[in-house]
């Protein structure tokens, strides 16, 4: 593999948003971090169909890495265009700090990989565009995700997949995989590593990250498992304060300013401050 930010035979990565939930990750023990595009789309108030522009990825990839130092997987949904689109965007996501980019094979307006009405593309002009990520990458690796098991079959994702190995992708992503079956057939059959995408309220049934490492996956991700939780209990907290104008009564479901100050290292702030103006 070309990069040597991955020191590791596994990976649980969970799917972030922005920098700070990138250092509650780094805090939390994770080695590694996805930004997920549903998660960032829907923080910006979008729908994920291929809406976010190349410059907001990338702006979004800056703020992360200047926060956390931990390896970073960038979903770059279908690339931002055809083959010299995507050799631009790998380098501007690279540039920005991406570790390894991953692209799909779908049509816009792109959908979410488990929701129904989504297209695919020619697995040729997928192969264009893993070969022209491939010549723009320095050290990134290049994932390519395939969304052809809920379209045509798992045969055909499984030919696609490895028409893109072929091509020069690193890493394959088949997504929205329906059992534990069709990912051990994809294990056996792609020579690359691979990636698994755990998500909730999708076509996948729920497996630990141990069941996909002892089926040979190398990464498995969560993308949106934080953004749901954090959402989640700010639509809670919002309601009570819209209720009883008082927060009160869920303190104890808040995190202290400790906990939020250690998270954003305040006192290294404060230690620097201090050595400015020391006489």
């Amino acid at each position: 593999m070309q990069s040597s930010v991955w020191k590791g035979d596994f990976f649980v990565v969970p799917g972030i948003f922005n920098a700070f939930s990138a250092m509650l990750a780094k805090k939390a023990g994770f080695k590694a971090i996805y930004l997920s595009g549903s998660a960032l789309t829907s923080s910006l108030g979008l729908p994920d169909i291929g809406l976010i522009t190349l410059t907001e990825v990338a702006n979004a990839i800056s703020n992360i890495k200047a926060a956390v130092d931990l390896p970073l997987i960038v979903d770059a949904d279908t690339g931002f265009g055809g083959p010299l689109s995507v050799y631009r965007s790998i380098k501007t996501l690279e540039a920005a700090g991406a570790d390894a980019i991953q692209i799909e094979d779908q049509k816009l307006p792109k959908r979410c990989g488990h929701l129904d009405g989504k297209e695919v593309i020619n697995p040729i002009e997928m192969v264009e565009k893993i070969m022209a990520a491939k010549k723009a990458s320095k050290n990134a690796l290049i994932i390519a995700r395939t969304d052809a098991r809920s379209i045509m079959g798992l045969d055909d994702a499984l030919k696609r997949a490895e028409a893109y190995v072929k091509a020069g992708a690193d890493i394959v992503f088949p997504e929205a995989l329906e059992s534990k079956d069709e990912f051990a057939k994809f294990a056996r059959k792609i020579s690359v590593p691979l990636l698994a995408n755990m998500t909730e309220f999708g076509k996948t049934p729920y497996m630990d990250a141990k069941t996909f490492q002892n089926l040979g996956y190398k990464y498995v991700i969560f993308p949106v498992t934080v953004f749901r939780a954090g959402a989640k209990a700010m639509e809670k907290s919002l309601k009570e304060l819209y209720e009883k104008g008082t927060q009160k009564d869920i303190l104890n479901e808040l995190m202290n300013r400790d906990s939020q100050y250690n998270t954003i290292n305040y006192s290294d702030y404060q230690i620097l401050d201090r050595s400015l103006h020391q006489k």
